[in-house]
């Protein structure tokens, strides 16, 4: 545990620990869908019939898709199953899910050897990754807001989306390492399956940890209030009517932000832009440093000044800077790093408090399906469909849609009151 001094002179020992086990899930669930597309164009063929190498990508890269509508879905039953059960048990089904998925994946058996087989198993395996991933966002954030002390949130908060950069990190870095030491060949025979194999053993490192993590006070305070909820998603729309559109408000810019900086603008800067891969990999591996190192600081700032101002500065600011700055996009580092060091440091704004912000929307007994259900499908619709629509408009265009999606978020934030150190209903 590491010890902290307090506003009021004590000594706080953050629970490093807890908080690790916490975040591990999303870590290896972020882990898994980069690797997923990292590479996919090299067991596509194994998967899908190899006379085709184009189908059988869009083929494998549609099963990626398909994955992100099960998100809302997986965010109802696994919400709902966190405030009747426990966010401890329901992060541990989570955890077992998105794990059991990669290990499906890594053994997965050929086209060759299966048929159609093949790829009915590929999709099962990503429809249980995107239940889980639906489940993971809201019954982890949920624990963390219930675990911290009120005037702390922010701080541990930011363990997040330490973990969801630092797997996007160990992703890459991994893709990398097996890119300089097999061959392409290599890569479709078995190496696709290495990076799968470990996210399933990182999957039995994260229930380990999981298993001795205590449940929150909150969810035992509350679960029998949980229990007599009769229809809780209409609940959430018919009594917190304002928590639901302020969270599709700024989630809209949140997954909009992540998904063109950490998805889109690669594909769209190499072919629309003439950008060099390496480049554009070095700086979004830089830049994606810098996002993980802003995280603690931008959760203790929220602590001190505040969850509102902070949040209008980023929607404000992406609103304003992101059309210029993708101007920028091109050959060249310097401008690369310029374009994702901005724009993945405005983002820390939000992402190091999200799960704060996310869970004093919602009472208790309503936090896990409230966050689940309504952000899983703000994701799906604006995030899943990023690097389709920022390939189909034309030009920068794409960046103006995302400016729009920052004044709608700026417009949503004015509305909400400051919650810095007040206490979870």
């Amino acid at each position: 545990m590491a010890a902290l001094e307090t506003e009021s002179g004590n000594r706080h020992r953050l629970p490093v620990r807890k908080l690790v086990a916490a975040s591990i899930g999303n870590a290896i669930e972020w882990y898994d869908w980069t690797i997923y597309a990292t590479f996919s164009i090299y067991f596509a063929t194994q998967v899908f019939p190899k006379d085709d190498p184009r189908l059988a990508l869009i083929n494998t890269l549609a099963a990626y898709a398909i994955a992100f509508f099960f998100r809302p879905l997986g965010g109802y039953l696994l919400g709902r199953f966190a405030d009747l059960r426990g966010r401890r048990t329901a992060m541990l089904l989570t955890i077992i899910l998105m794990a059991g998925g990669s290990v499906a994946i890594g053994v997965l058996p050929t086209y060759a050897q299966v048929g159609w087989f093949a790829p009915v198993l590929l999709l099962l395996a990503r429809v249980a990754q995107g239940l889980s991933l639906g489940g993971e966002v809201s019954n982890a954030s949920a624990y963390l807001a219930e675990i911290a002390p009120p005037e702390r949130r922010g701080r541990y908060s930011a363990f997040f989306y330490i973990s969801t950069g630092t797997a996007v990190l160990v992703a890459s870095l991994l893709g990398f390492v097996l890119a300089r030491t097999l061959d392409a060949a290599q890569l479709a025979s078995y190496g696709w399956r290495i990076p799968f194999l470990i996210g399933g053993a990182l999957g039995l490192v994260g229930l380990w940890l999981r298993r001795s993590l205590e449940e929150t006070e909150q969810f035992e305070h509350n679960k029998i209030r949980a229990r007599q909820l009769r229809r809780p998603l209409l609940t959430t729309l018919r009594e917190h009517p304002k928590a639901v559109g302020r969270l599709v408000g700024f989630s809209m810019l949140s997954t909009l932000c992540y998904y063109t900086f950490f998805s889109a603008l690669t594909p769209f800067a190499v072919t629309k832009r003439g950008a060099d891969a390496v480049d554009v990999f070095l700086a979004l591996s830089i830049a994606t440093a810098l996002f993980v190192a802003l995280q603690y600081p931008m959760g203790a700032l929220s602590d001190r000044v505040g969850r509102k101002p902070q949040l209008l500065v980023w929607s404000a600011a992406t609103a304003v800077l992101v059309v210029p700055l993708s101007t920028l996009i091109g050959p060249g580092v310097g401008n690369l790093l310029l374009v994702f060091c901005v724009g993945l440091g405005l983002y820390t704004a939000m992402t190091s408090v999200a799960p704060a912000v996310m869970s004093e929307l919602f009472p208790t007994e309503l936090r896990a399906l409230g966050i689940g259900s309504w952000y899983n499908l703000t994701v799906a619709l604006f995030g899943g469909t990023a690097p389709l629509v920022i390939q189909w408009l034309p030009g920068t265009t794409f960046f103006f849609y995302v400016a729009a999606g920052a004044a709608i978020a700026f417009f949503a934030i004015l509305t909400m009151p400051e919650t810095k150190g007040s206490e979870l209903r």
